[in-house]
């Protein structure tokens, strides 16, 4: 009996189709900060009332969708330019590891503006996440051992570090508090995705053979 067993590929290709995926995420992560800052324009603003509320049970929701609310085009600038720059380092390992990093810099950073921001405050941005990115871009070569990430990390650092430690400063009308909690979520995500490179593992069993029928 003929069997065939599946095609496998090149790991360059494997890489470049990873890279591929994660910056379309990329991509429509953006898009999507994008839309809705226009809706929100055209509505005056009235989606920035869906952001953070400190220890408000009622409005936890907004964790999730405070890094897609802006307080205008400006902010909204302000943020991407970061974002994209610091989330293709990111998505060049693959969509999974770009959904995984902005997933829980997303529910640690919330979480944690959610607990210590001001009352009577609203926090909306997506500056958390650039926090995140960062933090997890400088600490990500710690956790896995790997020199080419420490490099990167310190690349970041020399580009952003001045810009990103002068915003943990309090200044009026930014919260410092997203800022800090988001950094706090980019290093837990470093830990938690330690030395998952998408490697296969040595005892892996053999693909699956394709009999015909």
């Amino acid at each position: 009996m003929s069997v065939t067993a599946p095609r496998r590929r090149s790991p360059i290709s494997a890489r470049r189709r990873d890279s591929r995926e994660g910056l379309l995420l990329l991509v429509a992560i953006v898009a999507v900060m994008w839309l809705v800052e226009v809706i929100n324009s055209v509505d005056s603003g009235a989606l920035d009332a869906d952001g953070i509320y400190p220890r408000n049970v009622g409005r936890l929701w907004g964790v999730l969708s405070a890094p897609f609310l802006h307080a205008g085009f400006t902010h909204l600038i302000d943020n991407t330019i970061p974002f994209v720059f610091m989330g293709a380092i990111i998505a060049f390992r693959g969509a999974r590891r770009l959904a995984l990093v902005t997933g829980i810099v997303i529910l640690v950073g919330g979480a944690g503006t959610w607990l210590i921001a001001p009352a009577g405050t609203v926090t909306v941005g997506a500056s958390g996440v650039v926090f995140g990115y960062a933090t997890y871009l400088l600490t990500r070569g710690v956790f896995d051992r790997s020199a080419l990430e420490l490099l990167t990390g310190a690349v970041v650092g020399i580009i952003w570090g001045g810009a990103l430690l002068s915003s943990i400063v309090p200044q009026p009308h930014i919260s410092w508090q997203g800022h800090v909690c988001g950094a706090v979520g980019g290093v837990v995500a470093a830990w938690l995705l330690a030395g998952r490179n998408g490697k296969p593992a040595a005892n892996a069993p053999p693909d699956q053979v394709r009999r015909p029928i």
